[in-house]
């Protein structure tokens, strides 16, 4: 056998989150979870290691604020991102949860912090919204930093000496990716993550190529290993041939120059060449991302997930708290209409802080066809008026829409609506100002509500088709199942020809209808779905000026008939094999061969 022989080349598989290419020797970060051994404490030592905690605490916001003041402001996404986790740092469910077990338990505080932090992860698991449950992860972040002053020990250096690198770890924070920026790192790959977590976004907003979710990496890859790392296809390829590079680096070039393109058209009117107007809208979970919704060229928040403060404590929030989040939306984006979906939770989003500990939740045979979204809300109404009047308070702020989640039946509609004019009624005798035009709009996310369409549509003022949980429900499709998710289809002829059911009886009503799921932000399905006449495509920010830059180059005639071409398939097999075959010459800046 020849020794001398060089490695043969192969390519990993990962989720490209941040696009660009980058060729360089690989810096392996192996880095050790923190051990927080268990000391019991003698009682007049209990109080010491509180103030102990809560002096790790205020140095963790120290260091943050710090990094925050280095930030060019032009780095809006980075920017919210410190600050929501500023924000982890005061919460009740880090700060009040570590404190009572040091004090229950007469515990040190590393133990105190690790028993809370298993409790909120434990929470967390539970959600199968991939978009919340990567939220647990910045908790993680920020509490390996407390750990870390805790313990005495610093996080590992980024980066080697001089030389260019590509870094591997199991997972990076967002404000490693900050530190990135700084050094000679050329991109990052991890082994957790997904394209919503924060440190993904951190990383688009530096234009660091990034490829996260590719398992046991740290394990595959050694240092000096060299690789090609593509952040928008999440191919790693190990031992490339020069021939590569060089192919892969002139790919990087039109990359490059393809996001220089669309910047021009994030201020541009969202229209086709004859006039035929999409509105382009955001879908955020925290008022911390208002910054990038306003950097893309947003036109308004086509979903606000309400859920996220409701997660941040042990106690629901307070009106007073939900009223600040909402008055901060709807200032920020006057005159554009902001989105707000009431509390979804419930199914795959458990709460465990309500009224009798919510354990009956946790009981239902199948919490996904139980008590959830708008059910949940009419079964525990105080809870409903809380947030009804905390929205209908910040109306006055701006255009408010609310949207009410997961409507099966008609009766569910008019009793969500009696309530709402029932805490008008409420605010009136208050004297309480609140906006008297606030819309009130249904989403479109199960069967029935399509079959029943042109009879909700005289009942509400406009629908919000969740293609999301529509597929599931219609194709009976679990996402999160391994077995079975290959199956969730969002070309499917069914769920085609029902978005176009919705939007044909929410028209005949003149009602819009506007569509959040994930297919809005695709660039494969977006031009079928403005062929279907659909109002407004509500998507990530960061996805909105190459969608906006599709529908500029699109004339509405051939939109329609790209939809009814599609229609014709009679399976998502054949649609995709079409839309292949025909947008590349329609959009060829967004489908050229790589």
């Amino acid at each position: 056998m020849d020794d001398n022989r060089q490695p043969v080349s192969r390519t990993l598989q990962g989720i490209g989150v941040s696009p660009g290419i980058a060729a360089a020797r690989v810096l392996v970060m192996k880095r050790h979870a923190w051990r927080a051994g268990w000391r019991h404490l003698p009682d007049d030592h209990v109080e010491k290691e509180v103030e102990r905690f809560l002096l790790a605490i205020r140095t963790a916001g120290a260091e943050l604020a710090q990094l925050r003041e280095k930030l060019a402001a032009d780095l809006a996404d980075a920017l919210s991102i410190i600050d929501s986790h500023l924000l982890m740092l005061k919460d009740k469910m880090i700060i009040e949860r570590t404190v009572a077990i040091i004090r229950r338990n007469s515990v040190n505080a590393e133990w105190a912090l690790a028993q809370a932090l298993s409790e909120i992860k434990e929470r967390f698991e539970q959600i199968d919204d991939r978009y919340i449950r990567e939220r647990y992860a910045d908790i993680k972040h920020v509490a390996d930093r407390v750990f870390g002053l805790l313990t005495g020990r610093e996080h590992d250096g980024l980066g080697g000496d001089d030389l260019p690198v590509i870094l591997v770890a199991n997972d990076f924070s967002p404000e490693d990716a900050l530190r990135m920026q700084a050094g000679n790192v050329l991109g990052f790959l991890t082994e957790k993550g997904g394209v919503t977590s924060h440190t993904a976004i951190v990383a688009r907003s530096l234009n660091i190529p990034a490829v996260v979710g590719l398992e046991h990496a740290t394990s595959i890859l050694a240092t000096g290993d060299l690789i090609i790392l593509d952040g928008r296809t999440g191919q790693v390829t190990l031992h490339p041939e020069p021939s590569e590079i060089r192919r892969r680096q002139e790919g990087n070039r039109r990359n490059h120059a393809k996001a220089d393109d669309l910047d021009r058209y994030i201020h541009l009117a969202s229209e086709t060449e004859d006039g035929y107007v999409v509105r382009l809208s955001a879908n955020i979970e925290m008022r911390q991302e208002l910054p990038a919704v306003l950097r893309y060229g947003s036109e308004g928040i086509g979903l606000f997930r309400s859920e996220f403060d409701y997660f941040q404590g042990q106690e629901p929030p307070s009106e007073e708290q939900l009223l600040a989040t909402y008055r901060q939306l709807l200032e920020t984006m006057a005159p554009h209409p902001v989105t707000v979906r009431t509390l979804d939770v419930g199914g795959d989003k458990f709460l465990h802080s309500f009224p009798g500990n919510g354990a009956w939740l946790d009981q239902e045979r199948n919490p996904a066809l139980g008590l959830r979204s708008i059910r949940f809300s009419l079964y525990e109404r105080d809870l409903f008026r809380i947030q009804l009047r905390a929205l209908l308070r910040a109306s006055v702020y701006g255009r408010l829409r609310i949207l009410l989640p997961l409507v099966s039946a008609l009766n569910e509609v008019r009793q969500a609506k009696a309530v709402i004019a029932g805490v008008m009624e409420q605010l009136a005798e208050e004297s309480t100002p609140f906006a008297a035009n606030v819309e009130i709009g249904m989403m479109v996310e199960v069967p029935s509500a399509v079959v029943m369409a042109d009879v909700f549509a005289r009942e509400v003022d406009f629908f919000a088709i969740g293609t999301n949980d529509l597929i599931q429900y219609s194709l009976a499709i679990d996402r999160g199942n391994q077995y079975v998710a290959h199956l969730y289809e969002p070309f499917h002829p069914a769920v085609l020809r029902m978005i176009r059911q919705t939007v044909e009886a929410g028209h005949a009503s003149n009602i819009p209808v506007s569509l959040c799921g994930e297919m809005a932000g695709d660039g494969l399905c977006a031009p079928v779905l403005m062929g279907l006449g659909l109002d407004e495509l509500s998507m990530r920010p960061a996805v909105i000026p190459r969608i906006k830059r599709m529908l500029r180059h699109s004339r509405s005639n051939e939109l329609r008939n790209l939809a009814r071409q599609t229609l014709e398939c009679e399976d998502s097999e054949r649609v995709r094999e079409f839309l292949a075959a025909t947008l590349p010459h329609f959009y060829p800046k967004d489908f050229y061969q790589s």
